[in-house]
């Protein structure tokens, strides 16, 4: 994997941005559990934001490889931060990807420059995997569609302008439910947060549930096909949802590996440093072999993307394999590092538990277990 010389300068204007901006205060920010929304306009200054969005709609017109490359960069030292701007661009994705020319026009210049806030909302009480048993529902009446219900576990819950989301509007000819996408704008009449929850990792994000009572939303906020919702939120989140957090843990794979290799230089037993100790060598070259592997099957996968091929089986296992790798490299580096793996002022405590959280977003392991498995057993299919 190789990349440009315009995409390496990139990254180095990523890095420098989250060196200065995020690495001081991502401590705070997971200790406070802050979700720090005075970045925004900044990040969409930069252009982070809506970097995979055509320049007629107020975006850098880049790719999402660009966009996951970011998104690595800022979970280096801070997942939650990744998390809310991850999500905040799936809800744009929906939007560039299924609406109306009079919707992009409409929304996605300010929410690419971070002068407002976006997010997607599927997840339900009665489970997150079963998307098609959506409680939610909308019903029209005239020009409008009257929304109620209650979503839970979503990202950016309460501090969006914007949010796309999937409700169910009626039942096919087969007795299964159809369900439909609208935008949804915070100062409607019915919508309201509900509980905020506290979360083991990915603090500096909120996360939490969305309140529906009435919402009258016009005929013209309807994102898409009425009945065409499912693959609305399937696209968005097997595509840029997973890929979101494939670059999270591939960004938390990255902390796991610099700080093994600084503290086993550094920490001395025995009158040299533990990086002679051929055990914690084992741990390194682990860290390493499990950030490489992650970061080729991400990457992989973008590219797919970026070159219009199907790429949601590729981000299954991106998804996947980062998720449970940085899980096992926070451990490792955490047993690497002895006593000071547990003490908070290193930041490896914090890597677990993103990672750990990381897991069940967008998908459980074992969503996406049965999603490869699905797209290998057609692969043999005679």
């Amino acid at each position: 994997m190789k990349f440009t010389e315009e995409q390496e300068m990139l990254r180095d204007v990523f890095r420098e941005f989250v060196q200065k901006h995020v690495m001081p205060d991502s401590a705070k920010w997971d200790e406070n559990d802050h979700c720090p929304v005075e970045l925004f306009p900044l990040m969409g200054q930069l252009g982070i934001l809506g970097i995979f969005v055509p320049e007629q709609y107020g975006g850098v017109g880049l790719n999402h490889t660009e966009r996951v490359m970011a998104l690595e960069e800022i979970a280096r030292y801070s997942g939650g931060l990744g998390m809310f701007v991850f999500t905040h661009q799936l809800g744009m994705a929906a939007i560039l990807d299924f609406g109306t020319e009079e919707q992009k026009n409409k929304y996605l210049p300010d929410l690419c420059s971070g002068k407002k806030i976006c997010g997607l909302a599927v997840t339900e009480p009665g489970g997150g995997s079963d998307v098609m048993g959506q409680k939610t529902n909308g019903r029209q009446e005239n020009d409008e569609w009257i929304i109620n219900g209650r979503k839970c576990f979503i990202t950016n819950a309460g501090i969006t302008d914007v949010t796309v989301i999937i409700a169910k509007t009626g039942v096919s000819d087969k007795g299964r439910p159809e369900l439909s996408a609208f935008i949804i704008e915070k100062d409607r009449e019915g919508i309201s947060p509900g509980r905020k929850e506290h979360k083991l990792g990915l603090k500096g994000s909120v996360t939490g549930e969305i309140i529906l009572s009435n919402v009258r939303v016009p005929a013209e906020n309807v994102l898409g096909k009425i009945g065409k919702g499912n693959a609305i939120a399937m696209k968005e989140i097997g595509e840029v949802g997973r890929a979101s957090m494939a670059s999270i843990c591939v960004g938390l794979l990255k902390g796991c590996l610099d700080e093994s290799v600084k503290f086993s230089n550094e920490r001395i037993v025995y009158g040299k440093p533990i990086s002679k100790l051929q055990a914690i060598q084992f741990h390194v070259a682990e860290n390493r072999m499990d950030y490489e592997a992650a970061r080729l099957l991400l990457y992989r996968a973008a590219e797919y993307k970026d070159a219009g091929l199907p790429a949601a089986t590729e981000f299954s296992m991106a998804k996947y394999f980062a998720t449970e790798a940085a899980a096992r490299a926070a451990k490792r580096t955490i047993e690497l590092m002895g006593a000071y793996g547990i003490v908070n002022e290193y930041p490896v405590g914090r890597f677990l538990r993103d990672a750990l959280t990381s897991i069940s977003s967008g998908g459980t392991s074992e969503i996406q277990k049965i999603i490869i498995a699905a797209d290998t057993f057609k692969m043999y299919e005679l």
